[in-house]
């Protein structure tokens, strides 16, 4: 069985991929949304929770592995996409998502998305973009407007966000999509294609910080799916992106490139040949 192929075989549910861990979230964040649709997408396509690995970094929406009945890893700052690459590559069996936010993804972890696009390694990341620093108090994210003003940075930052998804498609990624977490149906089908087209999917979601950023809370009233079908091309893709009003959902790009998966032959080790290498 391939990581995009969903196993009908299995009669899984939403709750069947849930800990029983309760999220320690601010009430009426995004992220509890967008926890439930990733536990929805498992359950459609089907891998049994032993299946699926979710690595992250850190920040709030990096505690989903958490959060999640399957394999996880709570990474350090920005490094949730070297780990997912690496076990895909090391695993290629196992379904790999990597959840994280704007901040751990785009400012430390920034060169670290760039490359991780470029290779497109079969894995789907899932961004929780609340356009600022909610774990550490409310400072200016990479993708925050330059005008936002706040206690932290009076008058705002000035300076130009980073655009996610116009990086993404300019440095390889196979499949961009952007949603709202106030859509929990929509962003579960948008994470259901993500995982079965094959290699590296970005998908941006608009997640409201209610406790630093509470006028996002009208964001529910400002998006909208896109008025255009989905594209094959990179250029066109760019240019819509690079021309829309940031609200517009959908998916936005599928590419055609076969994913990075060198060849790889299990070896394995007894327990006390591998300590050899390791102790004096």
């Amino acid at each position: 069985m391939t990581p995009t192929t969903p196993d009908t075989a299995c009669a899984l549910t939403a709750r069947d991929y849930k800990s029983d861990l309760k999220p320690v979230w601010c009430p009426g964040c995004g992220d509890f949304s967008i926890l439930m649709s990733i536990t929805m997408a498992m359950a459609q396509i089907g891998r049994p929770p032993e299946e699926v690995a979710v690595i992250s970094g850190i920040g709030c929406s990096s505690r989903v592995p958490a959060y999640t009945n399957c394999y996880g890893f709570h990474g350090v700052h920005g490094r949730a996409l070297p780990l997912a690459t690496g076990l895909k590559l090391s695993r290629p069996d196992l379904l790999v998502l990597a959840a994280g936010g704007d901040g751990d993804g785009y400012s430390i972890g920034g060169n670290h998305f760039l490359h991780a696009c470029r290779r497109n390694v079969d894995l789907t990341y899932i961004v929780m973009d609340n356009q600022v620093y909610g774990m550490t108090k409310g400072q200016p994210s990479p993708t925050t407007p330059p005008e936002w003003d706040s206690a932290l940075v009076p008058g705002g930052t000035g300076l130009r966000p980073f655009h996610p998804l116009v990086i993404a498609l300019a440095a390889g990624a196979n499949f961009v999509a952007r949603s709202f977490s106030g859509d929990a149906n929509g962003t579960a089908q948008i994470i259901v294609d993500a995982i079965r087209h094959p290699g590296f999917s970005l998908i941006e979601i608009l997640s409201p910080c209610v406790t630093f950023r509470p006028e996002e809370r009208d964001w529910a009233k400002q998006v909208h799916p896109a008025a255009v079908a989905e594209t094959g091309d990179r250029a066109q893709a760019a240019r819509r992106v690079l021309t829309d009003d940031g609200f517009n959902t959908g998916i936005l790009y599928r590419g055609d490139r076969e994913p990075y998966q060198p060849a790889f032959h299990p070896v394995e080790v007894e327990g006390a040949d591998f300590d050899a290498d390791f102790l004096p």
